[in-house]
Protein backbone atom coordinates (compact mmCIF):
# COMPACT_ATOMS: atom_id res chain seq x y z
CA UNK A 1 0.00 0.00 0.00
CA UNK A 2 1.02 3.52 -0.75
CA UNK A 3 2.15 5.12 2.85
CA UNK A 4 2.41 8.85 2.69
CA UNK A 5 3.76 11.11 5.46
CA UNK A 6 3.05 14.48 6.26
CA UNK A 7 2.93 17.65 8.25
CA UNK A 8 -0.13 19.51 9.76
CA UNK A 9 0.34 23.11 7.46
CA UNK A 10 2.48 21.92 5.19
CA UNK A 11 2.41 21.31 1.36
CA UNK A 12 1.96 17.44 2.48
CA UNK A 13 -1.98 18.72 1.92
CA UNK A 14 -1.72 18.14 -1.99
CA UNK A 15 -0.75 14.34 -2.33
CA UNK A 16 -2.78 13.95 0.65
CA UNK A 17 -6.15 15.42 -1.09
CA UNK A 18 -4.89 13.55 -4.80
CA UNK A 19 -4.92 10.36 -2.70
CA UNK A 20 -8.71 10.88 -1.40
CA UNK A 21 -9.76 11.77 -5.04
CA UNK A 22 -7.71 9.32 -6.38
CA UNK A 23 -9.16 6.57 -4.03
CA UNK A 24 -7.26 4.02 -4.02
CA UNK A 25 -6.14 2.03 -0.76
CA UNK A 26 -3.03 4.66 0.63
CA UNK A 27 -1.71 5.31 4.52
CA UNK A 28 -1.79 8.51 5.39
CA UNK A 29 1.18 8.77 8.53
CA UNK A 30 1.90 12.32 10.58
CA UNK A 31 5.63 12.50 10.88
CA UNK A 32 7.67 15.32 13.47
CA UNK A 33 9.94 17.30 12.27
CA UNK A 34 13.56 16.85 12.42
CA UNK A 35 12.12 13.33 13.69
CA UNK A 36 14.43 10.43 13.31
CA UNK A 37 11.96 8.59 11.05
CA UNK A 38 11.18 11.53 8.56
CA UNK A 39 15.32 11.47 8.56
CA UNK A 40 15.32 8.60 7.57
CA UNK A 41 12.78 9.08 4.74
CA UNK A 42 14.19 12.48 3.34
CA UNK A 43 17.31 13.43 4.46
CA UNK A 44 16.27 16.69 3.94
CA UNK A 45 13.96 16.66 6.69
CA UNK A 46 11.06 18.10 4.52
CA UNK A 47 7.63 16.71 3.64
CA UNK A 48 5.76 15.24 1.81
CA UNK A 49 7.11 11.55 1.28
CA UNK A 50 5.47 9.29 -0.32
CA UNK A 51 6.94 5.17 0.05
CA UNK A 52 5.66 2.48 -1.93
CA UNK A 53 4.79 -1.20 -1.42
CA UNK A 54 8.15 -1.99 -2.56
CA UNK A 55 10.36 0.59 -0.62
CA UNK A 56 10.75 3.27 -3.04
CA UNK A 57 10.52 6.70 -1.78
CA UNK A 58 9.84 9.79 -3.40
CA UNK A 59 9.96 13.22 -2.39
CA UNK A 60 9.15 16.93 -3.69
CA UNK A 61 5.53 17.68 -3.67
CA UNK A 62 5.56 18.55 -7.42
CA UNK A 63 6.98 14.85 -8.60
CA UNK A 64 4.79 13.63 -5.84
CA UNK A 65 2.45 15.03 -7.98
CA UNK A 66 2.95 14.39 -11.26
CA UNK A 67 3.74 10.29 -10.14
CA UNK A 68 0.05 10.06 -8.45
CA UNK A 69 -1.17 11.49 -11.53
CA UNK A 70 0.87 9.03 -14.23
CA UNK A 71 0.33 6.26 -11.59
CA UNK A 72 -3.58 7.00 -11.86
CA UNK A 73 -4.58 8.25 -14.99
CA UNK A 74 -8.61 7.00 -14.64
CA UNK A 75 -8.54 9.58 -11.77
CA UNK A 76 -8.23 12.14 -14.80
CA UNK A 77 -6.19 14.65 -12.77
CA UNK A 78 -3.18 14.54 -14.84
CA UNK A 79 -4.34 17.75 -17.21
CA UNK A 80 -5.64 17.45 -20.63
CA UNK A 81 -2.91 15.26 -22.10
CA UNK A 82 -0.95 15.96 -25.85
CA UNK A 83 2.32 17.24 -25.49
CA UNK A 84 1.09 20.88 -24.45
CA UNK A 85 -1.49 19.74 -21.88
CA UNK A 86 1.64 18.29 -20.13
CA UNK A 87 3.69 21.09 -20.39
CA UNK A 88 1.12 23.00 -18.79
CA UNK A 89 0.73 21.10 -15.78
CA UNK A 90 4.12 21.27 -15.36
CA UNK A 91 4.32 25.23 -15.99
CA UNK A 92 1.89 25.73 -13.56
CA UNK A 93 3.55 23.14 -10.91
CA UNK A 94 6.86 24.56 -11.83
CA UNK A 95 5.53 28.32 -10.68
CA UNK A 96 3.71 27.00 -7.51
CA UNK A 97 7.34 25.21 -6.37
CA UNK A 98 9.62 27.79 -7.50
CA UNK A 99 7.37 31.12 -7.25
CA UNK A 100 4.86 30.97 -4.94
CA UNK A 101 5.70 28.55 -2.57
CA UNK A 102 9.33 29.89 -1.72
CA UNK A 103 7.76 33.60 -1.16
CA UNK A 104 6.36 32.29 1.80
CA UNK A 105 9.57 30.88 3.46
CA UNK A 106 10.42 34.77 4.84
CA UNK A 107 7.21 34.42 6.82
CA UNK A 108 7.48 31.42 7.96
CA UNK A 109 11.20 32.15 9.07
CA UNK A 110 11.97 35.51 8.93
CA UNK A 111 15.27 35.33 11.72
CA UNK A 112 16.91 33.41 8.22
CA UNK A 113 16.37 35.85 5.89
CA UNK A 114 18.53 38.65 8.25
CA UNK A 115 20.93 39.49 10.82
CA UNK A 116 18.69 42.44 12.23
CA UNK A 117 17.52 40.45 15.73
CA UNK A 118 15.26 42.93 16.40
CA UNK A 119 11.12 42.76 16.27
CA UNK A 120 11.41 45.69 13.53
CA UNK A 121 14.12 43.76 11.35
CA UNK A 122 11.84 40.37 11.86
CA UNK A 123 8.86 42.84 10.41
CA UNK A 124 10.83 44.22 7.66
CA UNK A 125 11.49 40.67 6.30
CA UNK A 126 8.32 39.08 6.40
CA UNK A 127 6.57 42.98 4.95
CA UNK A 128 8.94 42.56 2.15
CA UNK A 129 7.79 38.73 1.57
CA UNK A 130 4.17 39.30 1.63
CA UNK A 131 5.09 41.30 -1.04
CA UNK A 132 6.46 38.87 -3.28
CA UNK A 133 3.34 36.66 -2.11
CA UNK A 134 0.95 39.17 -3.43
CA UNK A 135 2.85 39.66 -6.42
CA UNK A 136 3.07 36.01 -7.44
CA UNK A 137 -0.97 35.53 -6.58
CA UNK A 138 -1.66 38.83 -8.90
CA UNK A 139 -0.16 36.40 -11.43
CA UNK A 140 -2.31 33.49 -10.86
CA UNK A 141 -5.14 35.59 -10.42
CA UNK A 142 -4.91 36.81 -13.88
CA UNK A 143 -4.51 33.43 -15.36
CA UNK A 144 -7.80 32.51 -13.29
CA UNK A 145 -9.97 34.90 -15.20
CA UNK A 146 -12.74 32.66 -16.60
CA UNK A 147 -11.86 29.79 -15.58
CA UNK A 148 -12.88 26.95 -12.58
CA UNK A 149 -9.48 25.42 -12.57
CA UNK A 150 -5.96 26.43 -12.90
CA UNK A 151 -5.85 24.11 -16.03
CA UNK A 152 -8.69 22.47 -18.31
CA UNK A 153 -10.36 20.40 -15.71
CA UNK A 154 -9.61 19.85 -11.63
CA UNK A 155 -6.04 18.70 -11.47
CA UNK A 156 -3.20 17.92 -9.39
CA UNK A 157 -2.10 21.66 -9.56
CA UNK A 158 -5.27 22.84 -7.58
CA UNK A 159 -4.17 20.64 -4.86
CA UNK A 160 -1.23 21.68 -4.84
CA UNK A 161 -2.31 25.62 -4.89
CA UNK A 162 -4.22 25.04 -2.00
CA UNK A 163 -2.14 24.90 1.22
CA UNK A 164 -0.41 27.74 -0.20
CA UNK A 165 -3.76 30.19 -0.91
CA UNK A 166 -4.44 29.51 2.54
CA UNK A 167 -1.27 30.19 3.95
CA UNK A 168 -1.94 33.59 1.91
CA UNK A 169 -5.82 33.37 3.36
CA UNK A 170 -3.96 33.20 7.14
CA UNK A 171 -0.88 35.84 6.41
CA UNK A 172 -1.93 38.41 4.45
CA UNK A 173 -3.67 41.15 5.94
CA UNK A 174 -6.93 41.23 3.12
CA UNK A 175 -6.32 37.40 3.22
CA UNK A 176 -7.64 36.77 -0.67
CA UNK A 177 -9.80 39.31 -0.86
CA UNK A 178 -7.73 41.32 -3.49
CA UNK A 179 -8.20 38.11 -5.37
CA UNK A 180 -11.48 37.08 -6.08
CA UNK A 181 -10.62 34.04 -8.40
CA UNK A 182 -8.44 32.48 -6.50
CA UNK A 183 -10.76 33.06 -3.63
CA UNK A 184 -13.78 31.15 -5.28
CA UNK A 185 -10.90 28.23 -5.89
CA UNK A 186 -9.90 27.96 -2.25
CA UNK A 187 -14.09 27.48 -1.79
CA UNK A 188 -15.00 24.73 -4.16
CA UNK A 189 -11.65 23.48 -2.89
CA UNK A 190 -12.55 22.97 0.37
CA UNK A 191 -16.44 22.44 -0.13
CA UNK A 192 -15.18 19.13 -1.83
CA UNK A 193 -15.78 15.97 0.42
CA UNK A 194 -12.55 14.36 0.15
CA UNK A 195 -10.95 18.01 1.16
CA UNK A 196 -12.83 18.31 4.36
CA UNK A 197 -12.13 14.73 5.28
CA UNK A 198 -8.57 15.49 4.78
CA UNK A 199 -8.34 18.53 6.44
CA UNK A 200 -10.25 17.09 9.17
CA UNK A 201 -7.25 14.14 9.49
CA UNK A 202 -4.61 16.99 9.04
CA UNK A 203 -5.88 19.35 11.82
CA UNK A 204 -6.01 15.93 14.34
CA UNK A 205 -2.80 15.17 13.96
CA UNK A 206 0.13 15.20 16.42
CA UNK A 207 2.49 17.56 14.45
CA UNK A 208 1.46 21.42 13.83
CA UNK A 209 3.60 22.89 11.93
CA UNK A 210 2.61 25.83 9.31
CA UNK A 211 6.00 25.87 7.05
Amino acid sequence: MTTLYFRNGTCALAPHVVLEWIGAPYEAVPVAAGSALLLELNPAGAVPVLKEDDGWILTQGGAILRYLAAKHPEAGLGGSGGLRGAAELDRWSSFLTGDLHPSFFPVFGPMRYTTDPSDEGRAKVVEAALGLVRKRLNLLEAHMAGREWILDARSVVDAYALPMLRWGRAKLPEQLERWPALGGLVERLEADAAVRRVLAVHAGSVETRTA
